[in-house]
């Protein structure tokens, strides 16, 4: 199994009802300014240990379990809202980087939540990195009773347990299901993050730490001019890193590609984008090594 080079700790925080599960890498006190790393849908905050292993610098790294993933405790609700992550994050910056400006780093749903926060809060953060957090494809009004049709349905799925997920009889089955999904993972890697990834019952059946009503889609349609509006408001330098592997055309066939994406990405002021070789869209489990250089280049740069 994959041994961690460096070790986090865990601290648990009340917020907006919940208890936030934050992981905690490095120093209490540094000179340079916090990283934080929000992770992805379906995933958790121990995802990053790779790339934390893989950087040289010391400095003061946070990565929370946002709510209802990891060890952070569930919304109790049947749905969740997107704008929740972006008060999660607000006061969880409030309190663990109080008048600080922060290095944020984002991968998928967590480089979405990222790219938005940044134009909400551009003051709060000095740069920003987006690992594969491309959004969603263009909408039209004319979707949404279609839409909000399909969020009732699915909540009435959700309540007959047809959203349950997954159970698996070991932590070597939850390791395989990784690697089934990401060929590119490592055993090693795999069997590390499964018993971060998932906990057994009180069946002894092993569960994915993540709520099913997560599984639900979002009632409000993606509005691509809203989330340009959002993109200019980033005061922040972005990277935007890609894996090769070209997960976005291969997720929408066509609905949405890496040109449209880059079209977006002109209405951030100040923006560049690097590709990771060899590395599908977890792109931080598949190469952490080069993702954890051209993260600390950029955080370098003056």
């Amino acid at each position: 199994m994959y041994a961690p080079r460096k070790p986090s700790r865990s601290s648990t925080l009340p917020l907006r009802h919940l208890n936030y599960h934050v992981r905690h890498w490095g120093p209490e006190e540094s000179d340079l300014p916090p990283l934080v790393l929000v992770h992805g849908w379906m995933d958790v905050s121990a995802s990053y240990q790779f790339t934390v292993d893989a950087l040289q610098q010391e400095r003061r790294i946070l990565a929370p379990d946002w709510r209802g993933f990891g060890l952070t405790s569930s919304a109790q609700a049947d749905h969740y809202f997107f704008a929740d992550y972006l008060a999660d994050l607000d006061l969880l910056l409030d309190h663990y980087a109080p008048g600080q400006a922060i290095d944020l780093v984002g991968h998928s749903m967590g480089g979405n939540v990222a790219m938005m926060y940044a134009g909400v809060r551009p003051e709060r953060i000095r740069k920003l990195v987006n690992l594969e957090g491309f959004g969603l494809p263009a909408t039209r009004p004319a979707q949404a009773p279609t839409r909000y049709a399909q969020w009732i349905d699915e909540i009435k799925q959700l309540h007959q347990g047809g959203k349950d997920l997954k159970t698996y009889d070991s932590a070597d089955g939850v390791a395989r299901r990784l690697m089934k999904t990401n060929p590119r993972l490592s055993e090693d890697k795999a069997q590390w993050l499964a018993q971060h990834w998932a906990r057994p019952n009180a069946q002894g059946l092993w569960e994915i730490l993540g709520d099913p009503a997560h599984k639900i889609t979002s009632a409000q349609l993606f509005r691509v001019d809203e989330a340009l509006a959002l993109y200019e408001r980033i005061s922040a330098p972005v990277l935007s890193i890609e894996a090769s592997g070209d997960s976005l055309g291969q997720w929408w066939s066509g609905k949405y590609s890496l040109d449209e994406y880059h079209q977006r990405l002109t209405h951030v002021r100040t923006c560049r984008t690097a590709v990771v070789q060899d590395a599908g869209h977890m792109l931080h489990h598949d190469q952490p090594e080069q993702v954890a250089q051209l993260i600390e280049q950029f955080l370098n740069e003056a």
